[in-house]
């Protein structure tokens, strides 16, 4: 299997040259490459790597019965496996699957005072106390976040490289339409970023294959395994709950308004019999969340009802896997990716922003005489983005971007859908596949 660029891989090559480095937790869903990535990277920068997964070797949950003391555990991993080998400065030790371990977090105070040698965490967020393991290890850590792939590690996959990824963010600032086969061509690699989406083991069996041939199986196996997950570390809560708000995602999304009701997932159901449920999945790395702002003005945290929400999978490809044969079969063969009411590029570019840092945000007043898909914001700024699944007017986008007072925090805005790079003096027209510049852009 061909090992795929990531963009952890600069993180990790940073981390490791900066002086004052900390034990790094690295945190995400499973199947997205974690394990991969810091295996790649440790072979190829340490003399000596202690890989202990928890998973595969209980045994080694033992390390830590005397103790957090490094010497201590050295002594143990030692006893377990004489042949490991600990030198000074030149040794990572990664402790993979720290979700079957929490307690192996509580030893990182102790590895960042020792400084002999360097330490990885990383484990599936889904069997992970957090909360437990920050207060644990509080000033003695950094925590990295990792997604599936982003549509420009996608395109690294594919073979285009960062002076092609340039030369579109520079289009986007100068405001230059792409050309017709730039157009043509990026549309269809998007298209095939859609429906594969960006868990890496789905991604290489498709450039691989180079067709979509066994991919939707696998990844449906990928949501089997979630639903395994759920059942198995969804503790403290009702799993048939959780299980419940899993299942009805794209059934919420098929609907014109796409907003999540509990009360529409089960007879009878109450918000108060589903506390945390969705932010159990939101936590575990399986969903975002978008909520709606209770005004359309700054700030936009504490500036939203935490009762009203549209949920989205966290990776596309999962989302489309997820859907009745007949809808995919209308993506993958006719390439009309516009009759799941728009659900399918909402999901894509609500996990986009969020893979540049966004936390996500709607808009709806209670006549639904105003809303919007999204939005963002610069330092001075806020940015309503609209998501057109069709090439109609933008009514509402052209609304908020007046300019007559109304909105006084909107100096612009964001239309995203099929058509050219463009700007009409209200708001910026981009095409759905450069979603994954707009943070550059707007920090530009």
């Amino acid at each position: 299997m061909k090992l795929l660029r990531r963009k952890i891989d600069h993180y990790l090559k940073e981390w490791k040259e900066s002086e004052h480095r900390m034990p790094l937790i690295v945190k995400g869903a499973r199947q997205v490459g974690k394990t991969a990535s810091i295996m790649q990277f440790a072979h190829d920068n340490y003399e000596h790597v202690i890989a202990i997964n928890f998973v595969f070797q209980p045994k080694y949950k033992a390390i830590f019965e005397e103790g957090y003391e490094v010497d201590s555990i050295v002594r143990n991993l030692t006893l377990i496996d004489p042949s490991l080998q600990f030198e000074p400065g030149k040794t990572l030790v990664f402790f993979d699957e720290m979700q079957e371990c929490p307690a192996c977090a509580t030893c990182l105070k102790a590895f960042k005072i020792d400084g002999r040698y360097d330490v990885i965490c990383s484990g599936s967020l889904m069997g992970i106390n957090y909360h437990e393991i920050e207060s644990n290890s509080v000033g003695y850590k950094e925590d990295y976040t990792m997604h599936s792939m982003d549509f420009e590690e996608f395109l690294w996959a594919k073979g285009y490289d960062a002076a092609f990824v340039e030369h579109l963010y520079e289009k986007m600032v100068t405001v230059t339409p792409l050309s017709n086969i730039e157009m043509e061509v990026l549309e269809g690699l998007f298209r095939e970023y859609m429906t594969i989406g960006g868990m890496p083991a789905v991604v290489n069996m498709f450039i691989s294959n180079n067709n979509y041939s066994g991919t939707l199986k696998l990844q449906r196996q990928l949501l089997l395994d979630y639903e395994e997950d759920i059942t198995k570390y969804a503790q403290g809560f009702d799993k048939g709950k959780i299980k419940n708000v899993y299942d009805h995602i794209s059934v919420f999304l098929g609907q014109d308004n796409k907003k999540f009701l509990i009360s529409k997932i089960a007879h009878g159901a109450r918000n108060r019999e589903y506390v945390g449920t969705v932010e159990w999945l939101r936590d575990a790395g399986i969903i975002n969340v978008c909520y709606c702002l209770a005004q359309v003005s700054l700030p936009l945290k504490g500036n939203y009802n935490p009762k009203s929400y549209k949920l989205y999978y966290k990776d596309t490809g999962l989302l489309v896997a997820s859907l009745d044969e007949e809808s995919q079969e209308d993506m993958r063969v006719n390439k009309n990716y516009g009759t799941y009411k728009g659900a399918i590029y909402e999901n894509v570019v609500g996990d986009m922003l969020v893979k540049q840092g966004y936390n996500l945000y709607f808009y709806r007043n209670e006549k639904s005489t105003l809303e919007m898909d999204f939005f963002i914001r610069d330092t001075q700024s806020l940015i309503p983005v609209e998501v057109k699944a069709t090439d109609h007017a933008s009514r509402l986008l052209s609304k908020l971007t007046a300019h007559d007072g109304k909105y006084p925090d909107i100096r612009y805005g964001i239309k995203l859908c099929n058509k050219n790079i463009g700007f009409n003096g209200q708001f910026y027209t981009f095409p759905y596949f450069l979603t994954f510049l707009l943070k550059r852009f707007v920090k530009r």
